[in-house]
């Protein structure tokens, strides 16, 4: 049976209290609205429908991937008005899945256990429910004393026995596609809010003899609908603990879970220690056995298998194996680091690439350069890239040396085995096995401490 999965992402969202779109905010890493395409794909869905309306055009730009259908509703008129905006894309056979764009915490497993449910007992409409001890502003679940759903009543216009009923619809629906498109225009918006209800489908089809049925999500949780920054927030919490929970699971270790923050997409190699201030965002990729350190920011990086990152930033770069960054080193976009590295303390890199077993070990600003094996930089060693206008590259070849406090003016070339001695300022091309020394000869002046004293005290005793 062909699966079509709607979502509805019309809504303002005016209690978040942003300009973004509400289905747009993330959490984890990843908008809600993501969140729930995953999860309906997961669930078997060939063709996915989003229904939007306020900030349509952003949500279109940040959500659009080859095969997703939008439509648009201009005014929102209610969830069955949503769904009537896109009966022309719907099948006229099949399943058809209406979802919630800002129900995040949603799994592709509770969809396809919903969707067999469903199939099962072939019902023309099954809604996904909930039992909560408090059920206020949810609407309710409705059933005959045989326990067959007759309708779902929304909280504004429930009596006081309908109020009492505890089991809550989550706005999640199977329907027959047939009987959900033959029913479509039969909804009216005669209650409370005068809003179409796709609620009403339900008793549509009670009154046509057609078989509904309710299934109980296992975990409440899930159905967790965001309509504000606090509620955001405690999705955030939830998945979360998700996240580093199946990362555990897969043999990651974590000092204190609660204290580490890993997005949606980020893989973990097993054996790889995490403590606890870890920030690891975006498309990052970890080996396995390695050491995240306290308080690490890592966005859309990889780290290889062994490598230890101590207190430090690394964003949009890749570290090979067996390396060592940090402590408070500072990785900058498009970085490489090779194998068995050393990045020690208050290094930073920016758009250049470090070859296997150099050393950069501590106050050196490495920017804009192409750095060979085995070289060595010393302390306090600067890549002067920029004149004020323009950038420029330096090339450093394997197995030289650059002494503490040297300076290298882009474009410059430093040839294999090349030596810069401490202190000094490169211009121009060092050739292979050379010494270039570039400081001012030293000079020695006897007495000179002795007469400064001097002076300090008789300024002080003028004073």
């Amino acid at each position: 049976m062909r699966k079509t999965a709607l979502i509805l992402a019309a809504g303002q969202g005016t209690r978040m209290k942003s300009e973004t779109p509400k289905v747009l905010h993330k959490v984890c890493g990843r908008s809600m609205l993501k969140h729930v395409l995953d999860a309906a794909e997961g669930s078997g869905a060939e063709q996915n429908v989003v229904v939007v309306g306020h900030g349509a055009d952003e949500v279109i730009e940040k959500t659009g991937a080859p095969g997703l259908t939008f439509v648009h509703q201009k005014q929102q008129l209610g969830t069955g008005h949503a769904v009537l905006m896109a009966e022309h894309v719907l099948p006229e056979e099949g399943l058809v899945l209406v979802l919630c764009g800002d129900t995040p915490l949603i799994t592709k497993e509770t969809l396809k256990e919903f969707i067999t449910y469903h199939e099962e007992a072939e019902n023309s409409v099954s809604v996904l429910t909930a039992i909560f001890e408090e059920p206020y502003g949810y609407g309710r679940i409705v059933k005959d004393p045989e326990g067959r759903l007759l309708k779902i009543v929304e909280e504004k216009d429930a009596d006081p026995e309908e109020k009492k009923i505890k089991e809550i619809n989550s706005g999640m629906y199977c329907f027959d596609a047939a009987s959900l498109k033959a029913n479509l225009k039969k909804i009216t918006n005669d209650n409370a809010q005068g809003e179409y209800y796709l609620t009403d489908l339900i008793e549509i089809a009670v009154k046509q003899e057609e078989k509904t049925g309710a299934y109980p999500v296992k975990n409440r949780e899930e159905i967790m609908g965001v309509n504000t920054r606090v509620q955001l927030a405690a999705a955030e919490g939830i998945m979360r603990k998700r996240i580093n929970e199946k990362h555990m699971l897969a043999g990651v270790g974590m000092v204190d879970p609660e204290a580490v923050y890993i997005e949606t997409d980020v893989e973990i190699g097993k054996d790889t220690l995490i403590y606890p201030g870890a920030i690891l965002s975006g498309k990052t990729i970890i080996g396995e056995g390695c050491v995240i350190g306290q308080n690490c920011r890592i966005e859309n990086s990889v780290i290889g298998e062994g490598t230890e990152v101590q207190s430090s930033t690394i964003i949009d770069s890749k570290v090979g194996k067996d390396t060592s960054i940090g402590p408070y080193a500072y990785l900058r976009p498009k970085s490489s680091i090779g194998n068995d590295v050393k990045i020690g303390d208050f290094v930073e890199v920016k758009n250049a690439s470090i070859g296997d077993g150099s050393k950069a070990s501590h106050l050196s600003y490495i920017g804009d350069a192409d750095v060979g094996k085995d070289v060595n930089i010393g302390c306090g060693v600067v890549f002067v890239n920029y004149d004020g206008v323009n950038k420029f590259r330096s090339t450093v070849e394997d197995e030289a040396f650059i002494g503490s406090n040297s300076n290298l003016v882009a474009p410059v070339h430093v040839e294999k085995r090349g030596y810069v001695a401490a202190g000094t300022t490169i211009t121009r091309k060092v050739a292979e096995g050379t010494l270039v020394v570039g400081r001012p000869k030293e000079r020695v002046i006897q007495g000179w401490g002795e007469r400064k004293m001097k002076e300090k005290k008789e300024k002080k005793n003028v004073k």
